[in-house]
């Protein structure tokens, strides 16, 4: 069947291009190029990290094998003393002895080297390709790239996708109509790369996707169902991802934070268990790239991981309770419930109850060296990323964020409990850090204070704020009056410090920048009619195009089905005379 160009549009996006039909018949957002650019950072830092550490592996394993060889020959003895001079001297035998091991490790160095094959990726979701594409013709060293997709319409468009960009996609992309969870489950350990990146909730794919990717792989996994996981239904978060959220100024790290949960939940199930490389949380999506271990012994670790979050629901008050904790015992180590609770039933600060939610994970969400290698990786190449300003701006904010502190503040929501003007964040930043505590910011929120100082010191700085920006009354059960009825332990200094702004605020780079373009957010799901509440979605001017088209389109099939009508009734006049004269005839 040959394809009528007329009919689809092309879009190109890196260095691949791809044919959308007219019709909304396979998914396409073009808001979704942050998430494609920062997959091919990562995975671009993942291939280089995989060879060092092969090459670390193969080193270690030629230096032990070169210590047993040696071992081995200083054992049997020289060869004068065991009476086999071969006729040799003894000069030459210990040239050969010294040699040996050499060339033995020296081989099995080259042929284990040989063993490291390219990375084979898996796209469970691929729709109309262009992420496989992308994969395949961007990212140097990459193997096989597996596209899946259980919608007919999606895998004739991936295929006629990869017949348009030619030979390099044809010969290393391959799309197949199939259930992604049987085809992760038929395949176990044997993908490198499992991209996961569904319409809405990944989780009914986890299960199958930790099995699937092989020990020390990548798994790359996009959640887009943000209500969800932000609070707006809770038992519905819980019942897809085993966690409840909280509806705190925290919400979309909380989000990433219950995902890389549910995540290492199902790995454990197999007894592996996850390292979170990079998580990220980009318009109206959170997105994890976390690579998959097996061992039974690290898997017991995951309860240290993990912690329940206590909400005050009167001030902006939070305190994380860990699931588990370690003791240790002789040579080993012992796993015991975490102890609790960490506070009391009312709010120390306000008064008011806690709500409580989790578990979440509470370990760093990114690996600093890996961040400060895609980072720099994509500097190197900034011609080559489609959305560059975007995913440097997001990578350099994460690599000034405290990994060590879940959740954060909002300096905003502060002054608001307390009905005062805001301070500037770089003096609360300055008085937190001239009270001995560590303190950044949050790629997440521009607002968002990220620190380890304790929620004492964090009211106790405020109230030295109100003192000298005094406030109107408020009533004496109000949250912010039963903070300020309270005396400060700390003085706050609010004496600007030369760590209150970061390397990149010194240097004027832009952390957080807007849309592109008008309506940049999620899009219709495929295969929907698109009406006019889609408004909010694409536009005014995208919906009455899509409308007037459609109008068009319908006049056409009006005209032609006119037309058909027309002809069947010249021909069954034409029939109806033939038959009556053939009547007359006879």
């Amino acid at each position: 069947m040959e394809t009528d160009l007329n009919d689809y549009t092309v879009i190109k996006e890196g260095e691949a291009e791809i044919l959308m039909h007219k019709k909304n018949q396979v998914f396409f957002n073009k808001a979704q190029v942050n998430n494609r650019d920062m997959s091919i950072a990562v995975l671009r830092a993942f291939i280089s990290k995989r060879k060092q550490e092969h090459e670390a592996m193969l080193s270690k394993r030629a230096r032990s094998s070169g210590k047993k060889d040696v071992t081995e020959v200083s054992k049997e003895g020289t060869p004068a003393e065991n009476g086999n001079h071969n006729g040799k001297t003894n000069g030459e035998d210990e040239v050969a002895s010294q040699d040996g091991p050499k060339e033995a490790a020296k081989t099995t160095y080259e042929s284990a080297r040989r063993e490291l094959k390219p990375p084979r990726v898996l796209e469970a979701l691929s729709a109309s390709g262009l992420r496989a594409l992308r994969y395949a013709r961007e990212v140097e060293g990459i193997g096989q790239v597996v596209a899946l997709d259980n919608d007919p319409a999606s895998v004739e468009a991936c295929q006629r996708n990869i017949k348009f960009n030619g030979l390099m996609s044809t010969s290393k992309v391959e799309s197949h109509l199939t259930d992604a969870r049987v085809h992760m489950l038929n395949n176990p350990k044997e993908f490198d790369v499992v991209d996961l990146d569904p319409y809405g909730a990944p989780s009914i794919f986890l299960d199958s996707a930790v099995q699937s990717v092989a020990d020390g792989g990548l798994l790359m996994c996009t959640a887009t169902d943000m209500a969800v996981l932000c609070g707006a239904n809770g038992e519905v978060c819980y019942s897809k991802y085993g966690s409840y959220p909280l509806k705190g100024k925290y919400c979309h790290e909380m989000a990433l934070r219950i995902l890389l949960a549910s995540i290492e939940s199902h790995a454990n199930r197999y007894k592996r268990y996850i390292v979170p490389v990079l998580s990220v949380q980009i318009d109206f999506y959170v997105r994890v790239f976390v690579r998959v271990y097996t061992s039974a012994s690290a898997m017991k670790n995951t309860p240290l991981k993990l912690s329940y979050v206590y909400q005050c629901i009167g001030c902006d008050s939070f305190h994380l309770q860990s699931v588990g904790r370690s003791l240790p015992k002789h040579n080993s180590v012992r796993y015991q419930a975490g102890v609790g609770p960490v506070v009391p039933q009312d709010c120390t600060h306000c008064g008011k109850k806690y709500n409580m939610g989790g578990p979440i994970w509470s370990a760093p969400i990114h690996d600093q060296e890996w961040v400060t290698s895609i980072l720099n990786g994509v500097k190197s190449m900034k011609d080559k990323y489609p959305a560059y300003d975007k995913i440097c701006s997001m990578l350099t904010t994460i690599s000034e964020e405290l990994p060590d502190v879940p959740l954060f503040l909002s300096l905003h929501s502060l002054a608001a409990t307390l009905k005062c003007t805001s301070p500037s964040a770089a003096m609360f930043r300055s008085a937190v850090i001239n009270a001995k505590y560590r303190v950044s910011g949050s790629h997440v929120n521009p607002l968002g204070i990220k620190t380890d100082a304790p929620m004492e010191i964090i009211w106790d700085i405020m109230r030295c704020w109100v003192k000298n920006h005094p406030v109107k009354a408020q009533s004496p059960e109000h949250p912010g009056s039963v903070i300020l009825s309270k005396e400060p332990s700390l003085q706050a200094d609010f004496s600007r410090h030369v760590g209150s702004l970061s390397k990149a605020q010194v240097k004027k780079v832009a952390r957080f920048l807007p849309n592109p373009e008008k309506h940049w957010g999620p899009k219709v799901r495929a295969g929907r009619q698109i009406t006019s509440k889609h408004v909010s979605l694409i536009g005014h001017e995208a919906v009455n195009g899509h409308l007037n088209g459609h109008k068009e389109a319908g006049a056409e099939e009006e005209e032609e089905e006119k037309q058909e009508d027309i002809i069947e009734d010249e021909q069954d006049m034409k029939r109806q005379k033939i038959t009556e004269d053939i009547a007359s005839t006879s």
